[in-house]
């Protein structure tokens, strides 16, 4: 039994792990861009990336419940474990690592919404964000210095709708967020500040710790403008 456990990691570890690598690879490349539209199929394509991430931290989930089910069966059946998969090298640790860098990017592009109109207005603003992201004028940008201005340029100017919006995500689309999700998705410091300040969800669909983002989100923009 749990030879098939090390195997059925083995199985689902390996193509996840050459997502995640790939992912990465993508977003920290170089790219060129020369004009509006070319920015704006640069955030629909992050857009795109972004929307995967819940599907994929199913998976995540589901691949590393198998090593907590191989350490069950062998703590029942006074089982000494090597400790290494047989059939892979890579390790849940280093699934986490790796996802945890995804996340840091689905923070960044959580923020991203910034428009630029197709219009001489829009180049100038073309021109500026380019001044930022490229100051030696090469014409190749870091994607990292891209996400950074974009998540940078969008802070101050959230609405509360935006805010919720971005809520939603890290929810899965649910009405209400837990604390252990605000716990997984945001850094310590910014999900402790959310749990301790978020009322309990009371909508039909609530379920035990359930929090209300949107009241929270209402508050935080009204207060902001105070």
């Amino acid at each position: 039994m749990i030879d098939e456990l090390y195997l059925e990691y083995a199985k689902r570890a390996a193509p996840f792990n050459n997502w995640m690598e790939g992912a990465m690879e993508d977003l920290q490349d170089m790219f060129i861009v020369h004009n509006i539209e070319e920015i704006q199929g640069l955030i629909a394509a992050h857009e795109q990336f972004k929307s995967t991430l819940a599907e994929a931290n199913k998976e995540r989930e589901a691949i590393q419940s198998v090593p907590a089910e191989v350490q069950k069966i062998a703590q029942s059946y006074n089982i000494m474990l090597s400790g290494i998969n047989p059939y892979t090298a890579i390790t849940h640790a280093s699934i986490d690592s790796k996802w945890e860098k995804a996340e840091e990017f689905k923070a960044c592009l959580i923020s991203l919404g910034h428009d630029v109109e197709n219009d001489k207005q829009g180049e100038d603003e073309f021109a500026r964000i380019m001044s930022i992201v490229d100051p030696n004028g090469s014409g190749s940008i870091a994607l990292q210095a891209f996400i950074d201005f974009m998540s940078r340029e969008t802070t101050d100017t959230d609405t509360a709708d935006q805010v919720i919006a971005s809520f939603k995500i890290l929810a899965a689309d649910k009405s209400y967020i837990t604390a252990d999700e605000l716990r997984r998705e945001l850094p310590p410091d910014k999900a402790e500040y959310c749990i301790a300040r978020m009322v309990p969800y009371k909508g039909p669909d609530a379920v035990p710790g359930a929090l209300d983002y949107m009241s929270f989100s209402t508050a935080l923009y009204r207060e902001s403008n105070l």
